[in-house]
């Protein structure tokens, strides 16, 4: 009798140990399981975050008469800090979704980015920041006649291994639930199946001959009347449907001079874009197109290198307005006009 009392204790003490140690996990389980109204994979949280990182802490919620919904997810390392995971953000008034855009474009709509796989309308831009843009049928148009739409900002944290499936993954299905919290009736995306985001600021991008890039959305460089076009090489970084994006087209360093030249073609689609071409500083660019697509401003640029061979101001604005033509053609666009 003694004995199975002994053994019973030890069965308590050893289930409670056990319980003790695994309640942190148990702990963390559920809030990732219900973080965003239970909208994310658990799975894609956890592959976010960094090795000596745990979730401890979600929140989330919305106001209606605002259009906004938001979530957050917080972590501690090991050094015992706290830090924000994921900062996801969904807007549907005009006034939010220029101020969540002027945080990524601050000074000029040059700043760097990189395009999602077509299909996804949205960019990657600095800050390791997933940004959308979607119509949204269910709330019609605005005072000025615009389709209202909703911007998703899906901000990931500089610490975590962002440039895996798992930020689409949560990316997406946020915005698809943020849809449904804002009541925008968006149709609902999908994440691309293994692969991650592009890093904006990659130094040693990945590029294609011009030749191999006529199917591209930056495949009109390709009978663009380049002056040697064998020498150029491209970094596409555009998607028919997202509303920004560029073609970045760089040179070798067999020039006389060994200095590789860059021409970068950028297109901004919306009226949110006016201030990147119209304020008067240092930042603006020189040579500009505009257009007017699906009802809103659209605004085209060109920012090149000095001095590259056989390419002079006349033939640098004959470029641009052929990447002006090009994307009017690809997104039905009107009023195309030669600017600055």
């Amino acid at each position: 009798m003694r004995r199975w009392i002994k053994v019973s204790i030890t069965a308590v003490l050893v289930l409670g140990l056990a319980g003790w140690i695994a309640r942190p996990y148990v702990d963390e389980w559920w809030t990732i399981r219900t973080a965003c109204d239970g909208a994310l994979s658990g799975d894609a949280v956890r592959d976010l975050l960094p090795e000596d990182a745990r979730v401890t802490d979600t929140a989330s919620g919305g106001v209606e008469e605002l259009g906004s919904y938001s979530c957050d997810i917080s972590m501690e390392t090991e050094r015992g800090r706290d830090w924000a995971l994921l900062a996801l953000r969904a807007y549907t008034l005009r006034d939010d979704q220029d101020r969540a855009l002027m945080r990524i474009f601050p000074k000029s709509g040059l700043e760097p980015q990189a395009a999602m796989p077509e299909g996804l309308p949205g960019f990657i831009g600095r800050t390791n920041t997933l940004t959308f843009l979607l119509p949204c049928p269910d709330l019609g148009k605005d005072a000025d006649g615009r389709q209202r739409k909703m911007l998703v900002s899906a901000g990931i944290s500089q610490f975590a291994p962002w440039r895996q499936p798992a930020s689409y993954e949560v990316a997406v299905a946020f915005t698809n639930s943020a849809s449904k919290h804002v009541g925008c009736g968006a149709q609902p995306l999908k994440a691309p199946k293994g692969a991650g985001p592009a890093d904006p600021a990659e130094k040693k991008p990945k590029t294609l001959p011009l030749d191999a890039a006529r199917d591209t959305p930056c495949g009109w460089l390709a009978d663009a009347g380049l002056p040697d076009p064998t020498r150029w090489e491209l970094d596409g970084r555009l998607n028919d449907e997202a509303l920004t994006g560029r073609c970045n087209l760089i040179t070798g360093d067999d020039l006389a001079d060994g200095r590789p030249r860059r021409m970068h073609f950028i297109a901004w689609f919306g009226d949110w874009s006016n201030r990147l071409v119209t304020d008067d500083d240092l930042y603006s660019p020189e040579l500009t197109a505009s257009a007017r697509c699906g009802g809103e401003a659209a605004h085209f640029a060109l920012d090149a290198s000095e001095d590259i061979p056989d390419v002079d101001a006349a033939k640098q604005r004959a470029l641009l307005d052929a990447f002006a033509r090009a994307q009017a053609e690809r997104r039905g666009c009107t009023d195309l006009k030669a600017a600055g």
